[in-house]
């Protein structure tokens, strides 16, 4: 069969990805679709390090900043979108880049996955939630411990969801999982991850980051984003809005604030890390550097014949 190229560009938070991506679609003929699960809502730029908008004038950029904060997001609807882009890029002879560090998001894209109808239940999800995040946990050990053991039992959302995928189907989310899975990925992909010798040098440079978007306005960013959506829908779990909300009720001092800020950013980048480390067919490159490793990017391209 004929397969669909595709870069993809994965890596933690503050790794650079998006400056590279940008350089290697400029000399690639290519167009980027964001595989980011923040990105795409509306009115957090700063806070969700979304392209800027001279970068986006650059290179066109797909699925960043379009979905309203209220509206709930899924891997399966990501697919959705996606999938189309990719082949619309692909016909008009540009190369598709997916860019963005929820792995999860990319994989289900470039294996093909084919997710049922997801048909929220309102009601079943307030009694689930109304449960202990302990309790909850130990219910989905029950129903499938294979993935209660790739959770934590603090993270109430995700087993709050997988436990709610069982009384919705009948199946656990490890067999829906399974079944989602074609017998071949459509995509001819390369999938690039960006790590650390030293973790300590991403934390540093999350830490400038953070300083930057401060500069640039997030505090004014995350107040109008509770005046105008009060913390509902699944932008509020964003690193960033609920960070800084203690903050805007003045329970606690700005400095305060941007430490837990920092601290959960730091947290995620090293779950993200993890993943990255578990991809056995990635390409890991090492961007201990400041500056993307671009020119190694492309030496790897001639290698596989993709420049």
């Amino acid at each position: 069969m004929n397969k669909t190229r595709c870069l993809c560009i994965c890596g933690p938070t503050a790794s650079g990805k998006t400056s590279l991506a940008i350089e290697l679609a400029k000399r690639l003929n290519g167009e980027i679709i964001s595989a980011d699960s923040m990105q795409i809502y509306r009115g957090l730029p700063i806070s969700t390090a979304q392209p800027t908008v001279s970068e986006m004038q650059e290179v066109p950029h797909h699925l960043i900043g379009f979905l309203d904060p209220c509206e709930p997001f899924s891997a399966a609807r990501y697919v959705e979108l996606a999938t189309p882009l990719v082949q619309q890029l692909h016909e008009k002879g540009k190369l598709p880049i997916l860019c963005g560090g929820t792995g999860w998001y990319m994989r289900a894209l470039l294996e093909g996955r084919s997710f049922g109808e997801d048909l929220p239940d309102p009601r079943l999800r307030a009694e689930l939630n109304e449960m202990p995040a302990l309790q909850l946990y130990e219910k989905l050990q029950q129903i499938d411990p294979v993935r209660a053991a790739q959770l934590h039992p603090n993270d109430k959302k995700r087993v709050c969801r997988a436990v709610e995928q069982f009384y919705q189907t009948g199946k656990t989310p490890t067999q829906l999982l399974e079944e989602s899975v074609p017998g071949e990925s459509p995509y001819d992909a390369l999938l690039l991850c960006l790590n650390f010798h030293d973790r300590q040098k991403l934390y540093d440079r999350i830490g400038l980051r953070a300083q930057a978007m401060l500069q640039d306005g997030l505090c004014e960013e995350i107040r109008l984003f509770w005046q105008n959506y009060e913390g509902t829908g699944t932008a509020a779990q964003a690193i960033g809005p609920k960070e800084l909300l203690p903050w805007i009720k003045g329970e606690c001092s700005l400095e305060e604030a941007m430490e837990v800020l920092c601290r959960e950013t730091r947290r995620y980048a090293k779950r993200q890390l993890t993943w990255l480390r578990s991809q056995k067919d990635a390409v890991q490159l090492f961007v201990d550097g400041q500056t993307p490793p671009l020119q190694q990017t492309m030496e790897i391209l001639k290698e596989r014949n993709w420049n």
